[in-house]
This record gives structure tokens, sequence and C-alpha cells, in this order.
């Protein structure tokens, strides 16, 4: 399959990258990464990067605005992003084929490519093997080993998921050889602003967690407002009870004006059925989905305790 996917980005003239909507660093780290590899590999090539910018991404890339002309015989090639509904600008349909290069569950098997890798930490790890496989057919620069090495630290939480394998190390180890700063990549990454690390302090103290070791998070839209968070700066803090001791599993609640996010995090029990089961999906131990009212958060919250009761 990877030699299948190298031909035809040969093959093709024009490449456009998508990845998923809400993008994380692994979703910008494997879309960027892979249009690096292919523009040093194919100076020639016309090579596009796609969809909504997140501002707190900024530091990573930013993305071309391009017409719907552009599409026609084009190549698309979808990163990090399980199904169509998810895919950022879904233009992407306009492309003459469209390959999905991913390493969550394969829930939603598109396009005329597939490579799925549910057992790959992060989708830039994919990208790094896709280069290093290749025989010598792609070449990386700087710039690509910069973006898949923030894609894969992101992705295993500093490599502490469980996720994480010898194979990921390795990676991450030889994308360190390149001429980046790792020092500032991390200052991007990790560093908050103020009013967010108050909002962290005020999910530690006001978290609840019962005997069974499900633990909930409500962040209402005053809430958010009275601390002057966005939606992207919270989903930066869904990881943080995973030092609570006893926890097994917990859930944050985060409105937005027509929706309530719904983020699960576990340390063992597998919860991405039970984002399905709300429509959504993900990982076995990171999920998502979307709820619309308080009561369905309600709901949500039983049939967490259920599923860690009965595992």
């Amino acid at each position: 399959m990877k030699q299948q996917i190298i031909d035809k980005i040969k093959e093709y003239d024009t490449i456009i990258l998508h990845r998923h909507v809400r993008p994380d660093p692994d979703a910008y780290g494997s879309q960027g990464g892979l249009a690096e590899i292919i523009r040093a590999t194919f100076p020639e090539k016309n090579v596009y990067t796609v969809g909504a910018e997140e501002q707190t991404l900024y530091f990573m890339r930013r993305l071309d605005q391009i017409e719907d002309s552009v599409y026609e015989n084009a190549l698309v090639i979808v990163c990090d992003t399980a199904n169509q509904a998810r895919i950022c600008d879904q233009r992407f349909k306009l492309g003459k084929e469209v390959i999905k290069i991913d390493h969550h569950p394969n829930e939603d098997p598109y396009g005329d490519l597939l490579w799925v890798e549910e057992d790959a930490a992060a989708c830039s790890q994919m990208i790094y093997e896709l280069f290093k496989t290749s025989g010598g057919q792609l070449k990386i620069n700087d710039e690509a080993a910069r973006l898949l090495y923030a894609g894969i630290v992101s992705d295993t939480g500093r490599f502490l998921y469980p996720s994480t394998t010898i194979e990921t190390m390795q990676c991450a180890g030889e994308l360190m050889q390149y001429a980046f700063d790792r020092q500032e990549l991390f200052n991007h990454l990790y560093e908050k602003d103020a009013h967010v690390l108050k909002l962290e302090g005020y999910i530690l103290q006001h978290f609840v967690m019962d005997e069974s070791g499900v633990a909930e998070v409500r962040l209402t839209k005053e809430l958010l407002k009275q601390f002057g968070a966005t939606q992207a700066e919270t989903s930066l803090l869904v990881s943080i009870l995973s030092g609570v001791k006893g926890i097994k599993a917990w859930v944050f609640f985060i409105e937005e004006e027509d929706q309530i996010r719904v983020r699960f995090r576990s340390k063992g029990p597998v919860i991405n059925g039970l984002a399905m089961k709300h429509g959504g999906g993900g990982h076995a131990l990171a999920a998502g989905a979307s709820v619309y009212s308080w009561e369905e958060a309600d709901q949500v919250l039983v049939d967490l305790k259920n599923l860690v009761a009965g595992q």
C-alpha cells in the first residue's frame, strides 16, 4: 500500500492535502509533514495544504487558500481523519482520486486507496515511515521533520501514552537528527496563557469523581466566557486528570453555541465504542462525540459509569 501511495504521488502534478476539523498537532504535523516531503522530492509539483486554520497552531503551519478549479485532475490525500464527515473542507470530493492515511479505527473506509494502521501512535509516525521505507524514492527536509516530530510528541502525550512503541521512539529519535529547534517547538506546544492556566486550576478544583474511578468536568459557555478560553484551548486540558490517583476514565463536557463537545479519556477501559454510540469515535483510550443537551450529557455519564463497572 505504501508503494501504491508513492506511485500515485509520482503520477499527479497537483496534490492537495486535507486533515480533520478542529485540528490538533498530529493533524497539522501529518498534513504539513507529507506536503514538505512531496515538495522536497518533487519541487515541480503543485502541493497545497488546506482547511480552516487554527490560530493556536500557526506556529506549525499556515494553510493555503485555493479555488475549486485547482481540484480538477488533482490527487487528494486526507491525513489523520477517520470518517468523511470530519474532513475539514468537504471539497476533497472534487479531486480525481482520494487517498486516506489514518491511525484511527477504520469505521468509514473512504477513498480510492486506504492506508490505516490503528496501532500507529500518530499519523505523523506513519508519514515518517512512508518516507523511511521508500528506499530513497522520497526525500525529507528539516521542516518536514519538525512537523512530524511535533505530531508524534503531541499524540503520544510526550511518549507517556500506551500507544507509544519502540518504533515510535525510533522515529522520534531519527527525526531529532534534523535541524530544528526542539525547545522552541516544546514552548509553542506546551506553554499556556495565564487565562488557560487559571481555567486548569478551576478544573482541578471542581472535577467530580465517584468511588468507581469515573470523573467528569462540565465547562459551560458562561464559564468559558468567564475565563476567556476558546474550545481549542479547553481541548488541551482534557488530559490533566490523568495524574489523579484512582481515576479509571473521565469525560469533559464542553458547551458551545449549538452543541456540547464530549471528550473521553481512559486509563484502561476501552471507550471508543461509547463515543461511537453517541455519534463520535476515536481511539481505545481517547475518543470524542457531541451531544445537544445537558440531559444527553447526563446519559453519557451514566453510560460511562456502566462501562467502567462492567470492565
